[in-house]
């Protein structure tokens, strides 16, 4: 660790082999929904509503769920929903909500978390092809790891 205290965010986050994927956007914008949607096509979730994000040294950050709402994610029009989750997940990729993203995006779009950058894929959640995009960006950005 870096010494510095871990944040907790308004952002929701599910695991897809292992590699994070953190889902941020305002209030209502759809971010459960589409961690459902992940988790339908075989993400775990990490964490909804809120996550902590710590920094390590080796230049990474991680994302794991406060003690009270692990394993409960919101589903509107049903309530709070308990399922598997994992306890944390290295952030590999961030998903940015917006009601108008970029038809043709930066190359090499990052976003700064923990201060480390990440690849950021900018989506509107409410297309029918949005995890499929996901899915897209985060093969992407695990080959650039690799």
């Amino acid at each position: 660790m870096t010494g510095k205290v871990p944040q907790t965010i308004h952002a929701t986050c599910v695991a897809v082999e292992g590699h994070g994927v953190l889902i941020v956007g305002p209030s209502g914008s759809g971010k459960s929904d589409l961690a459902l949607r992940l988790i339908d096509r075989g993400a775990v979730l990490v964490s909804d509503d809120r996550c902590i994000v710590d920094a390590h040294d080796d230049g990474t950050a991680s994302v794991a769920p406060p003690a009270t709402i692990a394993g409960k994610i919101e589903v509107w029009g049903i309530g709070i929903v308990v399922m598997d989750y994992v306890d944390s997940a290295p952030i590999t990729l961030v998903v940015a909500l917006e009601d108008d993203p970029p038809r043709m995006p930066d190359e090499d779009d990052t976003i700064e978390i923990a201060r480390c950058r990440v690849p950021r894929l900018r989506i509107d959640p409410r297309q029918p092809s949005a995890q499929i995009k996901v899915a897209l960006a985060l093969q992407s950005a695990m080959a650039k790891m690799a």
